[in-house]
């Protein structure tokens, strides 16, 4: 019920809008912190051991197919890009989580909070933004 309320058309209008040049910029950057992941997923399974990599590859695929998904939409002018831009904003917020809490002290913990403060919150609060904003025009 709340992904088809996501996905419902509503009356508001902003410059962030499908079909837009503000939503083709944001469609552009949500689609290539998409295709960014792809070689860190390898990266990921060649490098941690087994039972980790599979929980992380998991994780990261999930916001890929999300971020590509939304970016594609918005990118194609389809209002439909709420639902995986919202899905997209809880799994970076979960996974920056994950990292700092579980990254060891030092260096580790440094480049978890340099990801999280960088990357994932800023990338989530972008999809956060694009998920409660409505508009029902497409080009």
């Amino acid at each position: 019920m709340a992904l088809a309320a996501l996905n419902s058309r509503c009356q508001e209008h902003s410059s962030a809008s499908p079909g837009t040049a503000g939503g083709r910029r944001q469609g552009r950057i949500l689609a290539g912190a998409g295709l960014a992941l792809l070689p860190w997923l390898g990266y990921l399974a060649g490098t941690l051991p087994p039972k980790e990599a599979a929980a992380w590859v998991a994780l990261d695929a999930l916001e890929a197919a999300c971020l590509l998904t939304a970016g594609t939409r918005l990118l194609h002018g389809d209002p439909r890009h709420r639902a995986p831009a919202a899905a997209a904003a809880l799994l970076l917020v979960a996974d920056a989580c994950i990292d700092v809490a579980t990254a060891a002290p030092g260096a580790e913990l440094a480049g978890a909070l340099a990801m999280a403060l960088g990357a994932e919150l800023p990338l989530a609060a972008l999809c956060t933004a694009l998920a409660v904003r409505c508009s029902d025009r497409v080009r």
